[in-house]
């Protein structure tokens, strides 16, 4: 492997993981502040995906501007289902939790299929991000991929301001440590639950809009994604963001090295790297804080 290809690959594998810790850091903020199993991840993920293709055409080259009108949509549906749904499942135990979210896996994909159809889409990149950039004489590597890991990079560093310098992601850390303290201190906890699951909802659409127009936008894109996001929250660590990062860096560089160099044997590299590291440390990769 020459030094164009393995950086070619090192870049894939960054923005591969970064997309991986966009969906899983709200998987992990919801289920180790709000104590949910949200089957459900995946289909947001897919969501954002299916809105990117949607309200692309009415944006044309307004990149950004679509991304945020997504964001505020997805988050505004978030908070809607959390108050519908999700805020009779925090008093249920796991069981009753993973049925409810299966099953709104399964609304999920009904309602792509009556209002989108069961066919594959694409979406186009924005113009002023086509093209690419040379790495050595023959190789290029797409700018939109580059804007893609950067997207991500910025989503991560407002996220951690928020958590750890801001007066709700003290209350949000309050609210994963002991949340019963955190409502007799006169804390609206409904609400903080409802903004959680609203921010979590609003990263998982995200990661599936920044990338829709680098892969298909297809029928059960949600699923694999959700394995591999619960795989990430678990060598992490429960409730933790800065775990949900590490992980998705190494989940990501495991699985692109490995397509590469054991094409046959790629897809269980991820979850021999999950066991290895369970084996080590069984709490995760960060056990404690965000």
């Amino acid at each position: 492997m020459d030094i164009s290809t393995f950086l070619v690959q090192c870049l894939n594998s960054i923005q591969y993981g970064l997309l991986l810790f966009l969906v899983a850091s709200g998987l992990t903020l919801i289920f180790g502040i709000m104590g949910v199993i949200n089957l459900a991840h995946g289909s947001f993920y897919m969501i954002g995906a299916y809105l990117a293709f949607s309200i692309a055409p009415f944006f044309g080259d307004r990149f950004i501007i679509m991304l945020l009108a997504g964001v505020a949509l997805s988050a505004l549906f978030g908070f809607i289902l959390e108050w519908v749904f999700f805020s009779y499942l925090y008093q249920r135990d796991h069981l009753q939790q993973v049925l409810m979210t299966y099953a709104l896996i399964l609304v999920f994909e009904e309602l792509r299929s009556m209002l989108i159809g069961n066919d594959v889409h694409g979406v186009k990149a924005p113009e002023w991000l086509s093209g690419g950039v040379a790495l050595g004489d023959v190789m290029t590597y797409p700018v939109y991929n580059l804007f893609a890991s950067a997207a991500c990079i910025v989503v991560a560093i407002g996220l951690y301001l928020v958590v750890n310098r801001t007066r709700l992601g003290m209350m949000i850390r309050a609210g994963a440590s002991n949340r019963d303290m955190v409502r007799g201190l006169g804390i609206n906890i409904r609400l903080l639950y409802r903004i959680v699951f609203a921010a979590g909802v609003a990263l998982a659409a995200l990661a599936g809009m920044i990338a829709a127009p680098m892969t298909s936008v297809y029928p059960g894109m949600g699923g694999h994604v959700l394995i591999v996001c619960f795989v990430v929250v678990v060598i992490g660590g429960i409730g933790s963001i800065s775990g949900a990062l590490i992980a998705s860096l190494l989940v990501g560089f495991v699985d692109t090295f490995g397509k590469v160099f054991f094409a046959q044997l790629s897809g269980i590299g991820i979850y021999v790297l999950m066991a290895i590291i369970l084996i080590w440390r069984p709490e995760g990769l960060r056990s404690k804080g965000y």
